[in-house]
């Protein structure tokens, strides 16, 4: 017995230096994402001349102006704003000019040109609002019948009935709003994503690169992404809102749209559009028009750019104070 003790003795201090081996090795980590820098910054003025045609604008219609003209003005002194606060952020324009361009054509170019950010700018528009009034009154004639066969008649009657106007009053909604891609839509959003992934993901290291698009390990990647990019998109959209709020803006919060947003969804980045204000209301089409107003736009969305830059930057130094919406 003592002899098989001996024996097991090698053994036994092999099992303890592989234990302390074990044991003082740190356990392996999920590797977390990195937050890239901002490096490029899609600006996107919306809607645009001739969509439907010939030269005429498109988009909602004030009393005197269009949304077109006015997302062109807006975007023009965003992306001047943008290379004055932050130069070493490049910039770039889906539609430079009043003409208008394809959605899939903004999409596009702002995936090729490999976008951090992408801001589409916007003008809203509210119906006017109807109310149906009661103002008099009046005769009316109508016909009832009387018997049957041959012997039917037809009787002439009249009654007293009202007489009704409709009016038409402009609607008093106005203020700013922040869409992001409705989180329902993920699936599309992943598609595009999975497409564009080489733009962002593994780069910081280019052997690790996945480049089949149909890899379990991609469309994962892609799904994580995916959802990074909704909740970058939030800050984003609640920074902007935010600085609406302190410019003494009306915010009316940061929103989920599943419609008419497509670019938001074909776009691999965080994306967000920007309701700049209401055409439909008569002072607000006034600021929207204006120099002062415009310039006002730029500014708060340029800094709410900058504090969103620094909170993926440097995260410690830039705790998150934005609201998340209204």
């Amino acid at each position: 017995m003592l002899k098989r003790f001996f024996l097991l003795i090698p053994l036994i201090i092999f099992l303890g230096v592989l234990f302390m081996s074990f044991s003082n090795t740190p356990a392996e980590k999920p590797v977390p994402f990195k937050n890239k820098k901002i490096k490029t910054i899609i600006v996107d003025a919306g809607h645009g001349h001739g969509r439907h045609g010939g030269d005429g604008p498109d988009g909602a219609r004030g009393v005197y102006s269009f949304e077109d003209d006015i997302t062109l003005g807006v975007a023009k002194k965003l992306v001047a704003e943008i290379n004055k606060q932050l130069p070493d952020v490049k910039v770039f324009e889906t539609r430079p000019t009043d003409d208008y361009v394809q959605l899939k054509d903004r999409a596009i170019f702002a995936n090729q040109n490999n976008g951090d950010l992408f801001i589409s700018i916007h003008v809203n528009s509210a119906p006017k609002l109807r109310e149906v009034k009661v103002i008099g009154h009046h005769r009316e004639t109508y016909y009832v019948y009387s018997g049957k066969g041959r012997k039917k008649k037809k009787i002439r009657k009249t009654r007293t009935v009202p007489t009704y106007r409709t009016y038409y009053y402009p609607n008093p909604a106005n203020g700013t709003e922040t869409y992001v891609f409705d989180s329902r839509k993920t699936d599309d959003k992943t598609e595009f994503i999975t497409e564009n992934g080489d733009n962002f993901m593994n780069e910081q290291d280019d052997s690790t690169m996945i480049t089949d698009t149909k890899s379990p390990e991609l469309l994962a990647q892609a799904a994580l992404w995916t959802k990074k990019f909704f909740f970058n998109s939030i800050k984003l959209a609640s920074h902007v809102e935010d600085e609406f709020a302190t410019a003494g803006r009306v915010s009316r919060g940061v929103k989920q749209r599943r419609v008419g947003i497509w670019v938001l969804q074909a776009t691999a980045m965080p994306s967000i559009l920007v309701e700049t204000g209401y055409i439909s209301h008569r002072p607000e089409e006034d600021y929207l028009n204006s120099e002062k107003g415009q310039q006002d736009i730029a500014e708060a969305v340029t800094n709410a750019i900058k504090k969103y830059k620094e909170q993926q930057e440097n995260p410690k130094s830039a705790p998150d104070q934005s609201n998340g919406g209204r």
